[in-house]
């Protein structure tokens, strides 16, 4: 949007420029003549040569210098508008010494031009109109205001720098105490359960007794748990520990059937070159899925992951046999939230709801080429 406006602004500068010239043009005392199409033509030329001045600043400065000369030699004795603004865009683009050398040109180049088309003329009339057309005064001013503009919006940009830079600090302190905070809280309290079941399934073998599903399953979700943090805290602190991907879902899958959920997994179409982000989301959806499975869909014992390579999608489908109706409320918990924001940040679509069939499904569908 902001390039359009600039464009814009170009377009309404080199109109105006254009409409400026024309008019002084028709309404100068210049003797009609064959070349005065040419003259009009430069005119228009040296003004909407301004439209490139942001993308080519040096050579606008040149083509409006020699038109404006051309126009001076057809007989066209019309100030150098467009010139001016020429100059004013050079040395705002950081182009100072060519827009000095052109200039210092320039000023020799009208009144040497007037005197070869005006050899009538005596040496103070060609001056005083050469100062009429390429005003001494303007043009060190339409430099300075370039400069001037140069200057602020540099200043502007520091600012900018700076707050961005400070708000990044600030940002690095934050994930720096969530890290430390994790490491002190949530670690200690993680590294407790998997502790205890450690111990109780040690008992329970020493003394010869059978080790509970539910026990081995803690244990084993304790572990993964303690990974996962591990993984986390490592990425807080700026660590390279790369996230799990689609790569991980089978260990996923055999986590859950280690905890009594008869697990499916089937991986459908050309395995592709995957985004980075859409891989991790991908494990993501799974891992929370089969999570909630486990903890809140009551009487559910089989689950289905399916996940369908397509050219522009990468599809993911977790369903299940639990209890949930057409006509049960889907809850929105944190774990759908966290699913939707992650799906919606990639530009993708994410459905959650009971099935008619009984049960309860999650269909994302991921985007293989991701919005810059």
């Amino acid at each position: 949007m902001a390039t359009e406006r600039l464009g814009v602004t170009d377009w309404a500068v080199a109109a105006a420029v254009t409409a400026a010239l024309l008019i002084t043009g028709l309404s100068g005392a210049q003797p009609p003549s064959n070349l005065d199409l040419l003259g009009y033509a430069l005119l228009v030329v040296s003004a909407l040569a301004l439209v490139a001045s942001r993308r080519a600043p040096v050579l606008v400065l040149d083509v409006t210098g020699l038109c404006a000369l051309g126009y001076l030699a057809i007989g066209f004795d019309v100030p150098a508008v467009a010139y001016l603004v020429a100059v004013y865009g050079a040395f705002r683009a950081a182009h100072r010494i060519a827009g000095v050398i052109v200039s210092v040109v320039m000023l020799a180049a009208v009144p040497l031009t007037l005197w070869v088309t005006h050899q009538d003329w005596p040496l103070g009339e060609v001056l005083l109109q050469s100062r009429d057309i390429l005003p001494l005064a303007w043009l060190v001013a339409a430099g300075a205001a370039g400069e001037a503009l140069r200057q602020a919006e540099r200043r502007v940009e520091a600012v900018e720098r700076s707050r961005e830079e400070a708000a990044l600090r600030r940002a690095d302190e934050e994930r720096l105490r969530i890290a430390r905070e994790l490491h002190d809280s949530l670690t200690h309290q993680i590294s407790v359960i998997k502790l205890q079941a450690e111990v109780a399934v040690h008992l329970a073998r020493r003394q010869g007794k059978p080790v509970p599903d539910s026990l081995l399953a803690i244990l084993e979700a304790s572990r993964e748990a303690t990974r996962d943090l591990r993984s986390t805290l490592e990425a807080l602190r700026n660590q390279e520990t790369p996230a799990p991907g689609l790569d991980h879902l089978p260990a996923l899958v055999r986590q859950a059937q280690s905890a009594g959920l008869k697990t499916h997994l089937t991986i459908e179409g050309h395995q592709m070159g995957v985004p980075a982000a859409v891989d991790r989301t991908a494990y993501r959806i799974v891992q929370e899925s089969l999570t909630n499975i486990n903890r809140h869909a009551a009487a559910a014992t089989i689950a289905s992951v399916r996940i369908d390579y397509r050219p522009d999608a990468l599809v993911i489908q977790v369903d299940d046999d639990g209890t949930a109706t057409a006509n049960t409320a889907a809850s929105a918990g944190v774990g759908l939230i966290g699913m939707q924001e992650r799906v919606t940040a990639l530009g993708g679509q994410l459905q959650a709801a009971p099935r008619s069939e009984g049960g309860f499904t999650v269909h994302a569908e991921l985007p293989m080429r991701l919005r810059s």
